[in-house]
């Protein structure tokens, strides 16, 4: 999962077309830009842990902080931008508004409250991973998450999310 902070208004705001989304996403993957936007606090990845994460999250709709959806926000949540033929995984847009409730949430839930919440998670790399080095990797992506939209919500940004899978 590759998360892009985008404009929401002007030249620059993100298009809700297939092909646009392909071509913009595709190349913020390119390795040097997405070096480049990840230092400048503008992209958050997940390579392949990121349905763990939303696992995770998900246990955040018994907690006031996650009422009304808003634990969705973060990994799948938002509007769909399906593929003509639907052969490939859609992309996914925020709003501003709706970045900034992602981001209430991540800063609002505890990390604790949420693996405690979700004990299947503990064994869920398999039996030869230790249960603290699943908590430390799902404690990074919970880090990297809340601060990129933080970032992200406070400059009043859109997010685009691509899966590759």
């Amino acid at each position: 999962m590759h998360c892009q902070g985008v404009h929401s208004k002007g030249s620059a705001s993100v298009r809700h077309d297939y092909a646009w989304l392909e071509e913009f996403m595709g190349a913020a993957w390119d390795w040097d830009v997405h070096q480049a936007e990840f230092a400048a606090g503008i992209a958050e990845s997940i390579e392949k842990d990121f349905s763990a994460v939303n696992e995770l999250y998900e246990a955040g709709r018994l907690l006031p902080e996650g009422q009304g959806g808003m634990w969705e926000l973060p990994v799948f949540g938002g509007h769909s931008v399906d593929h003509p033929a639907c052969t490939r995984p859609p992309f996914v847009h925020l709003t501003p508004a709706e970045t900034r409730q992602a981001s209430a949430f991540l800063t609002d839930v505890s990390f604790d409250a949420l693996w405690e919440s979700s004990p299947e998670l503990h064994t869920g790399f398999g039996p030869d991973w230790a249960v603290e080095d699943v908590r430390d990797i799902h404690l990074q992506h919970h880090t990297g998450l809340r601060a990129f939209y933080d970032r992200t919500a406070t400059a009043g940004k859109a997010v685009v999310k691509a899966f590759w899978y």
